[in-house]
């Protein structure tokens, strides 16, 4: 994998991840992470990992470029300055043209998230759905806070996980499915001498081509824009 470079000056890069591409070395490494194949391109630089995404996740990611500009970037996600948004595709028809989801969560196990309304840490994801095909609805939305799994893990305390989501929802129906529909469409955030940036990462075709595929197939039926009469949650 070649990742694209989005963006690219003296303080950071912003790059669009691939979905099956992870950021950082796993513990079963199989393949080069995102970060390894980055240095390759320069020896010399130093390079410094400022969030992540999820592996299954494709979308835009920042690096920073210097020790300074990595505390510059943190501090703006600590202090959620920084404007995340994602485009996703959900079973299931949502019934709420819009709303927020504020279950909390906390880690069960080594690799997977839940909601745990007692010792959970506060968590805040904003959405708005802009187009319901059939049995799925399209979803932006807007992370405020950053936990891991954190959109999949709300999106499925609704009953309505991510299509394609290998860890949360029916296993053998979510197995059925290419890649996890959901994409870190853009980011913005104010840096340094306040200069506004906004990155935008394009859809890939993975994520364009299985959702046109599951409007037509069969699963799909009637195309409904967000805001007509609503559907029953299922």
């Amino acid at each position: 994998m070649n990742p694209a470079i989005l963006f690219e000056d003296d303080d950071l890069m912003a790059v669009d991840k691939p979905e099956g591409l992870a950021v950082i070395p796993e513990r079963a490494r199989t393949a080069p992470c995102l970060m390894e194949i980055l240095a390759a391109r320069d020896p010399a630089a130093r390079l410094f990992v400022v969030h992540r995404i999820d592996k299954d996740v494709s979308g835009v990611l920042l690096v920073a470029k210097s020790a300074d500009v990595h505390r510059q970037l943190n501090r703006l996600f600590e202090t959620r300055q920084v404007r995340k948004t994602y485009v996703g595709v959900l079973h299931g028809l949502l019934a709420a043209p819009s709303g927020r989801i504020t279950a909390p969560i906390r880690q069960f196990g080594s690799s997977r998230m839940g909601v745990d309304l007692r010792r959970g840490k506060p968590c805040l994801t904003f959405y708005r759905v802009t187009e319901r095909i059939g049995a799925f609805s399209h979803v932006v939305i807007h992370p405020v806070t950053g936990r891991r799994h954190q959109i999949r893990v709300h999106f499925y305390h609704l009953g309505h996980p991510i299509v394609g989501d290998p860890r949360y929802g029916d296993p053998e129906t979510q197995r059925s499915f290419p890649r996890l529909l959901l994409h870190a469409r853009s980011i913005s955030f104010r840096l340094g001498t306040g200069r506004t940036i906004r990155i935008t990462a394009p859809l890939p075709a993975s994520f364009t081509g299985l959702a046109t595929l599951l409007a037509r197939n069969g699963r799909g039926g009637a195309r409904r824009k967000a805001g007509s009469p609503r559907s029953p949650e299922t």
